[in-house]
């Protein structure tokens, strides 16, 4: 399958999967009384509205800062459609894919509810730093796959030699 093709499926499969976790979840646990659900001993279920970006940096209420980060969402979708148009390997493609469909996941619910629906709990016993307490959902994860893979790729893809 060509790579383009592939990166832009992975990119609606990854919005689908997204968005469809989160209308399970919303129903689930956005209610006042809804109990925490512990998966694991590091993993649980709590439904947390976002109306920022990550740690509810950039934190807004409003419509204009609601539509704001929509739109820089939808920019960035549009650049890294673009990269991912010319990526030369298959995992530069599925890094844009992730990071595509997530932008885009994120983006719908900032225009569908005004903030992000997060509800993956991941908390551990450290008392501070970015692992302590996280709550976050598939378009999340898919963004940090993205990266990684974007990463690793910047380590193992071969330098064009010069001439």
């Amino acid at each position: 399958m060509n790579r383009r093709i592939a990166g832009f499926a992975l990119a609606a499969a990854v919005f689908a999967v997204d968005q469809a976790s989160k209308i399970w979840a919303i129903g689930l646990l956005d209610t006042p009384d809804a109990p925490r659900f512990d998966l694991t001993p590091f993993l649980a279920l709590t439904m947390s509205w976002n109306r920022g970006v990550a740690y509810t940096m950039l934190h807004s209420d409003g419509d204009f800062g609601r539509y704001a980060l929509a739109g820089l969402a939808a920019a960035a979708s549009v650049f890294l459609g673009f990269l991912l148009w010319r990526a030369k390997t298959n995992a530069a493609a599925a890094a844009f894919g992730c990071l595509i469909g997530g932008a885009l996941g994120n983006a719908q619910d900032r225009l569908t509810h005004g903030a992000v629906a997060d509800f993956l709990y991941f908390h551990t016993p450290f008392w501070a730093g970015p692992l302590a307490n996280y709550v976050f959902n598939f378009a999340d994860a898919a963004i940090f796959a993205g990266a990684v893979l974007l990463i690793y790729e910047s380590f193992t893809s071969q330098a064009p030699a010069a001439s």
